[in-house]
């Protein structure tokens, strides 16, 4: 049985800037998730595509999250990676979770949206706190669109207060954030595992 992730960078920053912080924590867990033979299908830099805002699976001509949509429900685990951005997360990370609120009219006969049996985890960096009140809310939310939220289900850092230090700049990884990443890892894979030869059973 394959497991696959995948991952939405919900940067400010697009592909063509300097590599985000946010990358490299998922990265991070891209490498621990490896070590449980989960096949980590791509990273896409949300900033990089035109999503409509909306709250519909698709929201017309040019709307590039019909594609994404298809992408993370192919996939058994979703990395949300988010930096903190006024100790909140991302305007792009909220308008995924915008569009993903299509899934509760997207139920099938047993009323499951197209999200269950699918384990959801964050990735989160920034400079300032944040990190607890954003898993907070992320995963508030993805619960409420179906997502599966696994035992320690987030790995963040936050720098010093008014620091200037990005995570992206650190010589070596912090021993704790190591330490979470592969616990995110490892229990994303493993619950992955049971719900997909067990999915949830509905109604």
């Amino acid at each position: 049985m394959t497991l696959k992730a995948i991952a939405l960078n919900c940067s400010l920053k697009t592909s063509s800037d300097e590599a985000s912080s946010t990358d490299r924590m998922i990265d991070l867990l891209r490498k621990a998730l490896a070590e449980h033979d989960v096949d980590f299908v791509e990273t896409i830099r949300l900033v990089d595509h035109d999503v409509k805002p909306g709250v519909t699976s698709d929201e017309g001509e040019d709307d590039a999250w019909p594609v994404i949509r298809e992408k993370i429900l192919d996939a058994d685990i979703l990395i949300m990676g988010t930096p903190v951005w006024m100790g909140q997360m991302s305007s792009v990370a909220k308008r995924a979770l915008e569009r993903m609120d299509a899934f509760l009219d997207e139920t099938d006969d047993q009323g499951r949206m197209p999200s269950y049996g699918k384990v959801a985890v964050a990735a989160i960096v920034g400079n300032e706190d944040g990190a607890h009140a954003i898993s907070a809310d992320l995963f508030q939310a993805l619960n409420d669109t179906g997502w599966t939220i696994p035992a320690v289900a987030a790995t963040y850092w936050v720098g010093e207060a008014m620091g200037s230090t990005d995570f992206k700049d650190l010589d070596d990884v912090p021993k704790m954030v190591a330490k979470t990443v592969k616990m995110v890892a490892g229990n994303a894979a493993h619950l992955a595992g049971l719900l997909k030869k067990a999915n949830y059973p509905g109604t």
